[in-house]
């Protein structure tokens, strides 16, 4: 073997145990060759690998919001019946003061059957007439009661109202429940399917943006359930543990990484904060569920206990991300401020957290994002109720997103199933834009040392 051989072969045996190369004979060229063949195929093998996992990874991805998108789609569309109302001054406003309370009080729920009585005569038989009325949401009433107080002017005239279809008709509409099966094996029975045949036939059957789902709390009739009040309580829960965890948990990184002596209690501290951060989520809803209601009595189903249990899960995540935001500060940073005569405080407070400031918010925001997702620690809490209103403060009863997806998707008629997805849409839309801005922000201020 020359001189000029060897030198080709050395290189290529960098891989190989350095016993070998010491003590074992020098392999030969070809040798070499077949070597580093072996070690390219194993490198490339280990690269379609991950690739693999990755493509299998993004599939199975894909294949869930392709299947939350095709159910929940249709739940942003509702179905609409227009009947032409007679409002009668004598039921209505017999003294025509045109009050609230007097206009409250009218029968609006007769006024809707006596009308689709009168379109569809035939109708004798009392199961038929109880069919007939389930055309619309039994909550059309009030919907026509709040029309009509907004403009008393109504009164007194006939006027076409585009009512609220009832569930099982939204879903023949949609084409959920499928016409041509046996009578026996649907909802939607042959009678009610002629008459649907004659409002359609009149232009009296149309589909609109469903806009009650999303100004409109829970409620048992999946026509009407909103998520409104769920995103409310969520906003107050986000806003209750932005303001808590976010400056406890970097105050607390801040002092572990600058201040604190590195002693045995600091060091068990750091071990625990890391801890806590692998620790399942529902044992701070049990914490949550010990501390703040049955020790400090707060009220049950309160944003403000939700907040504050999301709090005590979110702060060893925003802790870790903080402590490793600072670490990434390069040191002479923390020295040439000491060495222009700056106390430690002034370093740390005009230096060092100003340029950690990405990853801190990097790490705070996708803390509140992980915070905004959980379930377990709510359902501990109680906020798991059922609850119509929409809450106005912190301390009023409420639910959350993720706990009114878990409530509709416990529910057994079929509309909630295309209102769950939807509200799982809504709630994935938030978190992605949570992560998105937490992407922005670390690409548009982190620095490279």
């Amino acid at each position: 073997m020359t001189d000029a051989t060897r030198g080709m072969v050395e290189p290529q045996a960098v891989g190989r145990p350095l016993e070998r190369l010491l003590s074992g004979p020098r392999p030969s060229f070809d040798e070499a060759n077949e070597l580093v063949r072996k070690r390219y195929a194993r490198e490339a093998r280990f690269r379609m690998m991950g690739l693999g996992a990755i493509i299998v990874a993004m599939s199975l991805l894909g294949l869930l919001l392709l299947s939350v998108a095709t159910q929940g789609y249709r739940a942003f569309w509702q179905t609409y019946i227009t009947l032409d109302i007679a409002l009668p001054q004598e039921e209505i406003d017999p003294e025509g003061t045109g009050g609230p309370d007097v206009i409250g009080r009218a029968n609006f729920q007769g006024l809707i059957n006596d009308t689709l009585y009168a379109m569809f005569p035939d109708v004798e038989d009392r199961r038929e007439k109880k069919a007939l009325r389930g055309l619309v949401s039994s909550g059309a009433a009030l919907d026509l009661r709040d029309r009509v107080m907004a403009d008393p002017s109504l009164i007194g005239s006939d006027h076409a109202f585009a009512l609220v279809a009832s569930d099982d008709i939204d879903q023949l509409v949609k084409g959920v429940i499928d016409r041509n099966v046996a009578e026996s094996e649907r909802r939607v029975k042959d009678h009610e399917l002629a008459w649907m045949d004659v409002l359609e036939a009149d232009g009296r059957v149309e589909t609109r943006f469903n806009t009650i789902l999303f100004t409109h709390g829970d409620s048992r009739e999946p026509e009407l359930a909103g998520i409104w009040g769920a995103v409310v309580g969520s906003f107050y829960m986000m806003l209750v543990t932005l303001f808590l965890a976010v400056p406890i948990g970097v105050a607390s990184a801040t002092y572990l990484e600058e201040f604190a002596p590195k002693t045995r209690l600091t060091d068990f501290i750091e071990v625990n904060i890391n801890n806590l951060a692998a620790v399942p989520s529902i044992v701070f809803g049990l914490l949550g569920l010990a501390v703040f209601l049955q020790v400090f009595h707060l009220p049950r189903s309160a944003p403000l206990v939700g907040g504050l249990t999301l709090t005590l899960m979110t702060l060893p995540t925003v802790v870790v991300a903080t402590r490793a935001a600072l670490r990434s500060v390069p040191p002479s940073i923390r020295e040439a401020a000491l060495g222009m005569g700056a106390s430690k405080v002034q370093a740390v407070a005009h230096h060092v957290l100003p340029l950690a400031l990405p990853g801190i918010l990097t790490g705070s925001i996708i803390g509140m994002a992980q915070a905004l997702g959980e379930t377990a620690p709510l359902l501990m809490i109680g906020m798991v109720a059922f609850i119509v209103d929409i809450p106005a403060t912190p301390l009023d009863p409420a639910t959350a997103l993720p706990v009114q997806i878990y409530l509709w998707a416990d529910s057994p008629e079929r509309a909630f199933t295309e209102r769950t997805a939807a509200a799982i849409m809504v709630l994935l839309a938030f978190l992605i834009l949570m992560n998105a801005l937490a992407v922005f922000l670390r690409r548009r201020f982190e620095r490279k040392w």
